[in-house]
């Protein structure tokens, strides 16, 4: 490798993007919305300029949630359902191990048990069993007798297992939202918004939100009272809410209404070891968790099952009736959890540590690293913490008896899954999506992976895509700050991917006093701008805190956090944070960029 190191060079320069802010149309947006100028700021920007496109995604009301019989193959999926259903036939669900495929099994066997049926349930263990379906398992459960299997967040290239199934006289319903093969499994349904003859409005369903469809048109196909199919899909969009927020899906569309509508109701939950789990990521009861607490303290928890042992274990928890045996699995997730960030940790110090032996150089714009005995359980978190500090796709495989599996995450410029396409004759087994991907593939192939990844990713990659972005929603002023202001930018949530917090620029603020530094990381920035004084948390700027000299003129780019600590003290329930700051050049500097 040659070039400057990026895991040993300063920190890389933000990009910002200041789209064009035509002020008239927004301040009339504003009116029609009745909200001030820093929200209607955010919604213009991010397309939603016509106000009643805009009033609903305010409102995200679960009635907007689209029809499900929009779905390729719900009918014929929901009448063999049914049939099993009043037959009380053994229902397998066959699921996933991670959050997605955890909830979706939970999601669905809570839905056949509540109509009648009869479901088991099979999750693969992610170390000895690997991701998919297998055939050995449907052999399994047709010596049990069982004539329906239902995949959920899985078998969208299973077709050879599905083939299988067919020959043993078990029929086969699909509900995936990975990305097929050319030709879909030969089931006799398959559900899934990205299969090409698909005309389903929103393409980004997680595999929760494709089992939840089914659910609810199943609902629907009894007849129940509408008040009672409503009082259900509030139940299970809770655990829906969840899978999406952990399975980074956009947080636009459906997602929005889907975590919006779940999220609201996680601060009232029956279920015992839902609670549980709650309590134990440090979450009260009546306390409403952000998609923010969800993908940090809520989501590795119940991850750290598949990661680390088994997600039986979460399926376990999900359907418990017993508070105390609801409370001992929460946590024996929560030790699960130490110990995958301990095994994440000790990788990715390995990993630091060769970069630091043989620097990233610029001409890589793809990175592949391997390791002996990696816990694979955990490489994937370890390519997206790798992702966050190079900016670039990141392949992590741990090798094992010859192969090396192991899990990539991407940028937002580069879609894995085409990649991997690409060079699908180097792998054992590979599939994902645009953002996240797992192979498998021979050890003596690796250095050949690594080689075709790279080519493939500078043939398409500019060095620009390589140097994070900071997108900036709007321009305000302190004097713009109030209570009301900021709570109307925090009803933009959920805030996530697709739908981050809203960023914006305060330009040509005055530095007023000297910052402070707390947990030798971060600061808190003194900055005043037309009379208005302003303490701003700045996290992780310890290293940076040489730039903010008393009487120094600068542009600040600041977001809006919620803030309980302060409101149980009776001050304002949120504050202000820093995000990137730059010496004052006036607006027209940053649109340019």
């Amino acid at each position: 490798m040659r070039g400057r190191s990026v895991a040993t060079s300063p920190r890389t320069e933000l990009r910002w993007n200041l789209p064009p802010q035509p002020t008239e149309e927004i301040r009339a947006l504003a009116g029609a919305l009745q909200i001030r100028m820093p929200a209607a700021q955010v919604l213009w920007n991010r397309g939603y300029r016509d106000p009643a496109c805009a009033r609903a995604f305010l409102r995200a009301p679960i009635d907007a949630l689209h029809d499900p019989w929009l779905l390729a193959g719900m009918r014929e999926a929901v009448e063999r359902l049914l049939a099993a259903i009043r037959a009380r036939e053994p229902v397998l669900v066959y699921g996933d191990y991670d959050v997605d495929g955890a909830s979706s099994v939970v999601i669905l066997k809570k839905a056949i048990e509540l109509t009648g049926g009869v479901a088991s349930f099979h999750v693969p263990h992610r170390l000895k069993d690997g991701y998919g379906m297998r055939s050995e398992v449907v052999e399994e459960a047709a010596a049990r007798g069982v004539k329906l299997i239902i995949s959920v967040d899985t078998g969208i290239r299973a077709a050879g297992v599905v083939r299988h199934a067919a020959a043993l006289g078990i029929d086969v319903i699909v509900t995936d939202h990975h990305l097929p093969e050319e030709d879909l499994p030969p089931a006799l349904a398959v559900l899934n918004p990205n299969r090409p003859d698909c005309g389903y409005p929103d393409k980004n369903l997680c595999g929760a939100g494709v089992a939840f469809k089914l659910v609810h048109a199943l609902f629907l196909r009894l007849e129940w009272p509408p008040e009672r199919v409503r009082r259900m899909l509030e139940s299970f969009l809770k655990l829906v809410a969840i899978a999406t927020v952990a399975d980074v899906t956009p947080l636009t569309g459906e997602n929005r209404i889907i975590v919006k509508r779940g999220l609201a109701g996680l601060d009232r939950v029956r279920n015992p070891g839902l609670r549980a789990l709650l309590d134990v990521a440090g979450l009260n009861e009546g306390e409403r968790p952000s998609a923010g607490q969800v993908a940090f303290r809520i989501a590795p928890r119940i991850n750290a099952a598949g990661r680390m042992a088994t997600a039986n274990d979460v399926i376990d928890l999900f359907t418990t009736e017993d508070p105390d045996r609801a409370r001992a699995l929460a946590d024996q997730l929560h030790a699960l959890n130490q110990e995958r960030q301990e095994a994440e940790a000790a990788i990715v110090r390995e990993i630091l540590a060769r970069c630091e032996q043989q620097p990233v150089s610029p001409d890589q714009f793809a990175l592949v690293f391997s390791g002996a005995g990696w816990h694979r359980g955990v490489v994937g978190i370890v390519a997206s913490r790798l992702v966050e500090r190079f900016h670039r796709p990141v392949i992590v495989l741990s090798e094992e008896d010859g192969q090396a599996q192991g899990s990539g995450r991407s940028i937002p410029a580069f879609h894995l899954l085409e990649a991997l396409d690409s060079m699908s004759d180097l792998f054992i087994r590979y599939g994902g999506h645009r953002q996240a991907a797992g192979v498998a593939l021979p050890v003596e192939r690796v250095a050949e992976f690594r080689e075709r990844l790279n080519r493939f990713a500078a043939a398409l990659l500019m060095p620009e895509d390589l140097r994070p972005a900071l997108d900036i929603d709007g321009v305000i002023s302190f004097s713009e700050i109030s209570d009301e202001a900021v709570m109307e930018v925090l009803e933009l949530a959920p805030f996530g991917f697709g739908n981050p917090a809203p960023v914006f620029l305060a330009p040509a603020a005055e530095v007023y006093g000297p910052p402070e530094s707390w947990n030798d990381k971060n600061l808190n920035v003194r900055l005043k701008q037309n009379g208005r004084s302003l303490r701003i948390k700045a996290w992780n700027f310890a290293e940076r805190a040489d730039e903010f000299p008393v009487g120094a003129r600068l542009d600040a780019a600041i977001a809006f956090d919620e803030d309980p600590y302060s409101a149980a003290r009776g001050y304002a329930p949120w504050r202000v944070v820093l995000k990137d700051v730059r010496p004052a050049a006036g607006l027209a500097a940053h649109a340019a960029e």
